[in-house]
């Protein structure tokens, strides 16, 4: 693991490679996503760009000097559904994990990033989907949606912290991705993602080349729980991600 206090050291080196991953990310949903998207639709065929995006995102990464590692594919059975809740400390975050979790898997994202031109457009096409909390009908809406498409075979991943952390930082879980679990009947897996703070680490600014870690935990079952049991499999679940992030 690398010190994290090295993810706040500004170089030439870092903010070139910084900017280059954004120019990348541009260049891939501009001259790549847009093209297949455009033509997808045309013919119908949206849920094709499921592999596309899996390729981008390998390479995205990839192209940003980052690898990836992943261990504890093992706890997850062919053909179930699980609920992916995650730590979040970098933009790599989000990526790896669809990338990488090893099973079809849609992410919950903020409404606003559903709403950038060919990103968030895209993400609607591979079953992303955002929770407006402020629209009560909207939200049990998206919350049916969810079921259905946990119900087809799909697994969802959620940041629990609602946000990215600063280098280092474990922040409190939040409730919705919990709620999602028990509303699906899905086990959840939790994820320990550890690098990617000193890799691309919020507000630095910067971008180091290095292997960033996925560790797929045990899964932890909701069949026969109820919402009186969500504050205990908040606990469970952070618990699990703090130990295996020494925090």
């Amino acid at each position: 693991m690398f010190p994290v206090k090295d993810s706040n050291k500004s170089s030439i080196i870092g903010k070139l490679r910084y900017w280059w991953s954004l120019a990348f990310a541009g260049f891939l949903l501009l001259f790549i996503a847009l093209p297949a998207m455009t033509f997808l639709q045309l013919i119908n065929r949206r849920m094709k760009l499921y592999r596309l995006c899996v390729w981008g995102a390998k390479t995205w990464i990839r192209g940003s000097g980052v690898k990836v590692k992943v261990s504890g594919r093992e706890n997850l059975e062919d053909g179930k559904s699980y609920i992916f809740v995650a730590n979040h400390r970098s933009y790599i975050d989000t990526t790896a994990l669809f990338a990488y979790a090893g099973t079809r898997i849609g992410l919950i994202a903020k409404k606003e990033v559903l709403k950038v031109p060919v990103l968030g457009r895209g993400m609607q096409f591979i079953k992303f989907l955002a929770i407006d909390r402020s629209n009560p009908q909207r939200a049990l809406e998206t919350m049916e949606k969810m079921r259905e498409t946990v119900a087809s075979g799909y697994s969802f991943g959620l940041f629990a912290e609602g946000t990215r952390a600063m280098p280092g930082e474990l922040l409190p879980f939040k409730k919705g991705a919990f709620h999602v679990a028990l509303q699906t009947g899905a086990a959840i897996i939790p994820v320990a993602i550890k690098n990617t703070d000193y890799l691309m680490g919020k507000k630095t600014g910067v971008a180091n080349a290095g292997t960033m870690e996925i560790v797929l935990l045990p899964a932890v079952e909701t069949k026969g729980l109820s919402e009186n049991d969500l504050s205990e499999l908040l606990s469970k679940t952070r618990g699990a991600i703090a130990e295996e992030l020494g925090k």
